[in-house]
């Protein structure tokens, strides 16, 4: 079976850098790869509000290629596109974070829905209702739907960074050493989320598994529980948000 050009000339390339770390070819497959970072890029950008500049996204996610064309090893079998896209994705991430992209009064309302989530599971020993929540925040359940599809946003991304980016931007080391951002890959935090996703309610911890585990798209999850892909968001968002407020009043936060 014969190579066309193309894939020998990449074969090639992938040659000169794995054994030669040639940075000519280097950027010859960072150009070959781009159009990945694009469509990661074009992915996340989906879900953010219209602010968040497209070239920025792009620009973090080639720090993300750049640094899976350095650790790529073919020995392993698995494709580079496979291994490449989670450090894309990564990275984007957390160039948004960096970004500081979150509006203050998106992040106000974040806040006042963990602390209301907080005070009614310790009034009450057991997750409370929408219409709970709502009337603890002293709104209504259409502009708590309205609340939570404005955090929506904030809430992208492997779980780990989707509860950190919320939280205000540390103002000094000391804070950001303790802030979840900081320490959320830490094994014992780890347990205790996963500790923590198994006590929420069922709707919420299934919208979480189907997401993040099996990697379904919010509107697939929609077609699953027969509910609408704005209505997945919702129930995403406020799983995190209960989330955060769980690890807030372990003293993670």
């Amino acid at each position: 079976m014969s190579i066309v050009p193309e894939d020998a000339d990449l074969h090639m390339q992938w040659n000169r850098w794995l054994k030669r770390q040639n940075t000519a070819a280097r950027d010859h497959l960072i150009v070959h790869y781009s159009p990945l970072v694009k469509f990661v890029a074009g992915r996340i950008g989906a879900g953010l509000p219209s602010s968040v500049d497209a070239g920025d996204l792009i620009g973090s996610g080639v720090f993300g290629l750049m640094d899976a064309i350095d650790r790529f090893e073919p020995d392993r079998g698995v494709k580079f596109e496979t291994f490449a896209v989670p450090r894309i994705r990564g990275a984007i991430y957390d160039g948004l974070r960096q970004l500081d992209w979150v509006p203050r009064s998106v992040r106000s309302r974040a806040r006042d829905v963990e602390r209301a989530f907080s005070e009614l599971e310790h009034k009450l020993g057991r997750a409370p209702s929408d219409e709970e929540l709502a009337e603890q925040l002293r709104i209504t359940e259409k502009e708590l739907a309205k609340w939570l599809s404005s955090i929506a946003s904030t809430t992208i991304g492997p779980l780990d960074r989707a509860i950190a980016a919320g939280a205000e931007p540390a103002a000094a080391d000391d804070a950001a050493h303790h802030s979840p951002s900081a320490v959320i890959e830490d094994k014992e935090l780890s347990a205790l989320m996963r500790d923590e996703i198994k006590r929420l309610p069922e709707r919420e911890k299934l919208v979480l598994s189907l997401y993040y585990d099996e990697g379904l798209t919010l509107a697939e999850i929609g077609e699953v529980l027969g509910v609408t892909e704005s209505r997945v968001s919702q129930i995403h968002t406020k799983s995190v948000l209960h989330l955060r407020s769980r690890l807030t009043a372990a003293g993670v936060g």
